[in-house]
């Protein structure tokens, strides 16, 4: 369900992909627009994610600690920062002033935590179906990790800086969950 949602997003919202491969709907929108609506179309199932391991938390579910939430909060607001820059370089280089790039990749994050309270929103109303939602969250993380990052990390001359900084980003997230888990 979480992956038909996103195939959803994905075709109705015009994107741009780091390797300048245009996907959505046909528009007059610049370059760096696209490129900001894939960040923020990357972002909603993060945002998800978290939301269905709060709610989950909030509603006792007693294999998730209030530790183990924030572990993923800061997890996914640690990478955050490069996405947010991933936005604002490209807007810098175009000419813009500094503090309006900034805006724009706090702006293409902030869907963030909105996508987290809608779902804690509707996973408080329907906590019978917490796994479906889990399940939701899960499948939306790994479409946006199959449809876009893994292409991405592999692009280019070949390097292992990709596969080095997956391990690392792996290693981190496996730290904070024994550390708050």
């Amino acid at each position: 369900m979480g992956v038909g949602f996103l195939l959803l997003l994905d075709e109705v919202t015009p994107h741009l992909h780091f390797n300048d491969q245009e996907e959505g709907p046909k528009t007059g929108l610049r370059r760096t627009t696209k490129l900001i609506l894939a960040v923020t179309l990357h972002n909603i199932p993060e945002g998800m994610a978290v939301g269905v391991v709060y709610a989950g938390f909030l509603a006792g579910n007693a294999g998730i600690s209030s530790a183990g939430a924030l572990a993923l909060a800061i997890g996914i607001a640690i990478q955050n920062f490069p996405e947010g820059a991933i936005v604002s370089m490209p807007l810098r280089a175009e000419g813009m002033k500094k503090g309006k790039t900034f805006l724009f990749g706090v702006i293409s994050g902030i869907v963030e935590p909105i996508a987290a309270f809608l779902t804690i929103l509707a996973a408080e109303a329907v906590v019978p179906v917490m796994p479906y939602l889990l399940a939701f969250a899960a499948g939306a993380m790994m479409y946006v990790v199959v449809e876009e990052l893994i292409p991405e990390m592999s692009e280019g001359k070949h390097n292992n800086f990709g596969t080095i900084a997956f391990a690392v980003g792996f290693v981190l997230m496996m730290v904070l969950d024994v550390a708050l888990g």
